[in-house]
């Protein structure tokens, strides 16, 4: 594992802490899903840019009011140089944007975190249509999954360190 940790770093997780000491009693688990974050971001990884993976990471962090990861993702997009303004238009939860790949991205990303019974044959065939090719697809599917588990076990892990310091 590296040594920072995305989740523990987002819910304010150090070590001695209750809630890291819950969070790393599976030490596999915590150590995978860095992993899996390491390798869905991994520049190399083919089929999607590096940008359009971390903008879909942006819009999905947006629609679920997931301000600290968000912010995350908004900053690896600074770190590569993307367009500042088209950063800051999907923070605010706007994707009106002139490139057609990345827009059918980001409209089949707010299907599947808002109604994900929705994303159907017609929400996935609408992905080549924009140029997309099927592994692609493939991968957008399985970032916007990885995405979903990262917001929610971020959001569960701060609110249980919340809980701990108001019990203590």
């Amino acid at each position: 594992m590296t040594d920072t940790d995305i989740v523990d770093r987002i819910a304010g997780l150090t070590p001695g802490t209750p809630t890291h000491a819950i969070r790393h009693k599976r030490e596999k688990v915590a150590d995978a899903t860095q992993r899996s974050y390491e390798a869905l971001f991994d520049p190399a990884l083919p089929d999607l840019s590096l940008s359009d993976r971390l903008f879909v990471a942006l819009y999905a962090c947006t629609l679920s009011n997931a301000s600290a990861l968000g912010a995350h993702y908004a900053e690896r997009l600074a770190s590569i140089d993307a367009d500042r303004a088209l950063i800051n238009q999907i923070a605010q939860g706007s994707i009106v944007t002139q490139e057609p790949r990345l827009h059918a991205m980001l409209v089949f990303t707010r299907t599947l975190i808002e109604s994900p019974i929705e994303g159907d044959k017609a929400a996935l065939e609408r992905l080549p249509a924009a140029g997309i090719p099927t592994p692609a697809v493939v991968a957008l599917a399985q970032l916007i999954a990885f995405l979903s588990y990262q917001i929610r076990l971020t959001a569960g892990l701060r609110a249980l360190q919340a809980l701990n310091a108001t019990e203590a």
